[in-house]
């Protein structure tokens, strides 16, 4: 697992070398630092809030059109989380619709979320879906009878909920809070758009200044101290989640779809909801459509002033085109060396009782809980001694390294399924161990493995945070590109391109999903 152990450890590495806290730790890196751990901690103390009240309702209760509902819930994490800033900068920016009529009214802005409420607000945006996922996995191995028990003693819903269902789940919640903030951490996209106009730096967006510009010195050095350090605070995180304590809760197969919890406020507390989850939905979409149809930010949207302009310009742009060929070479290329070196360690891994090799299955899945910023400056300091320095196969590198995890993770579940007799049948037969691994199992597992190379690619072609760390010369992939478009002031044609990824990217996601289905 070279692609995994090398680049981190050069981080590692380097990091003890050059380790100089009187020029790592300085004012610059300290207030960055002080911004990235308040603003992680509250989003993720946020986005878990949200997390928990959503599921509590949504995955328990009887309010009406929970299946559409949560589908909304989960629509922003389908979305980069630097699209939607732009598209949020739509919503709440100072040249917003919302922002002009109130001003006209008050005289002030509703809200003018650059800085850092706006960072937080979006991070906890983003963030909240993967905490919902972590949660609604642990609630659905809560008996349903350890709730009904406590209703047939008198306990009304709420308080069901309050003192039986949310204790059980409160470890999983601890989770996902500590893994949220540790991802929003590194994120580079959110601050970069809605923090650095007002200045608000955090410990992503100096490592790009660093990296970059070249404001210091000694970027390796500062960027390898800053990496070991942000690499330890994971590590941390990660043993802090591994030693939390979990329920010991039996697996109660259900034969039919359980009772929910009835609630009298149903259709109140379901208005709510509905009404919150299509405004986190609908409106930054709304907002990117406005914004790619107008000429220029702060025009009125009415019907004389909508025109196609913003998709002309972004589609005509020099670069978008070259990041258009490079995100669908180094995504390819990447989706198909994930989906083989996944499939080939998920083999190994999923029905072996070795400790190599489940220590084999640890190390590939380890990059799923390091932030991409760690990844991109792992291969940046590694990159001048394997000759990849300035090119963009040292992006394929990083995105093999980040991505390889989640192929792993998909064909785990189908090869530990799969029944024994066949690979002793084979066995009996004569056939090699070589043979009962291409005959057997990796044509079982061959189906899933193609389904996380798919969503291999579909991360990749969005990524910005490693494309941006490691942009090479005459090289840019399509986030780069939108956020160049945005950086250089090119707003609508930003919200332009970003509304047209955002919208291939889910018919895409929707293919997949139905594929998987099919299967």
């Amino acid at each position: 697992m070279i692609v995994v152990a090398l680049p981190l450890c050069a981080t590692i590495v380097y990091g003890l070398i050059w380790w100089r806290p009187e020029e790592i730790f300085t004012p610059e890196v300290r207030d960055a630092a002080l911004n990235s751990i308040v603003s992680s901690l509250v989003a993720g103390l946020l986005s878990t809030c949200i997390a928990v009240v959503l599921v509590l309702f949504i995955e328990r209760t009887d309010i009406p059109g929970r299946t559409m509902l949560r589908l909304l819930a989960l629509t922003p994490l389908l979305v980069p989380p630097f699209i939607g800033a732009i598209a949020w900068s739509g919503v709440f920016g100072p040249t917003s619709p919302v922002n002009l009529v109130w001003s006209k009214s008050f005289g002030h802005p509703l809200w003018n979320f650059y800085g850092a409420d706006g960072v937080i607000f979006l991070l906890a945006m983003h963030g909240y879906p993967v905490a919902y996922l972590m949660v609604a996995v642990t609630l659905d191995r809560i008996p349903r009878a350890l709730e009904q028990a406590a209703r047939i003693s008198g306990a009304g819903t709420l308080r069901t909920l309050r003192t039986v269902t949310f204790p059980l789940i409160l470890p999983a919640a601890l989770s996902a809070f500590l893994l949220s903030t540790v991802s929003n951490l590194a994120d580079f996209g959110i601050p970069s758009i809605v923090g650095t106009p007002e200045r608000y730096q955090t410990l992503a967006t100096l490592i790009y200044r660093y990296v970059q510009s070249g404001t210091v010195d000694s970027p390796l050095q500062a960027v390898s101290g800053i990496g070991l350090t942000m690499l330890l605070a994971v590590i941390l995180v990660l043993t802090l989640v591994r030693h939390i304590p979990q329920p010991k809760l039996p697996y109660v197969a259900q034969l039919d779809e359980p009772e929910p919890l009835h609630i009298s406020t149903r259709w109140l507390i379901g208005l709510l909801l509905w009404t919150v989850g299509a405004g986190i939905t609908l409106l930054p979409l709304f907002a990117l459509l406005s914004q790619s149809l107008l000429a220029a930010p702060g025009v009125p949207l009415t019907w004389s002033n909508l025109t196609l302009d913003s998709y002309k310009e972004a589609l005509t742009n020099p670069g978008t085109l070259t990041g258009i060929v490079t995100s669908l070479m180094l995504s390819l290329g990447a989706s198909f060396i994930c989906g083989f070196l996944g499939l080939a360690v998920g083999s190994v891994t999923a029905r072996s009782k070795r400790r190599s090799d489940h220590l084999l299955g640890s190390m590939a899945l380890l990059p799923q809980s390091v932030p991409g910023l760690i990844i991109a400056t792992s291969w940046l300091l590694l990159a001048p001694w394997i000759g990849l320095y300035n090119s963009p196969w040292l992006i394929l590198a990083a995105y093999v390294t980040a991505f390889l995890g989640l192929v792993v993770q998909t064909v785990d579940a189908p090869i530990r399924a799969m029944p024994q007799f066949l690979i002793d049948a084979a066995r009996i037969s004569g056939a090699s161990p070589i043979a009962v691994l291409r005959d057997i199992t990796w044509r079982m597992g061959t189906p899933a493995a193609t389904t996380g190379a798919a969503m291999v690619f579909i991360t990749a072609v969005r990524e910005l945070t490693i494309s941006a760390l490691l942009l090479a010369p005459d090289t840019q992939t399509l986030g780069v590109v939108v956020f160049s478009l945005q950086q250089s002031g090119s707003y609508n044609a930003a919200a332009a391109l970003s509304l047209i990824i955002t919208v291939i990217g889910l018919l895409v996601l929707r293919l997949t999903t139905t594929t998987m289905r099919g299967r």
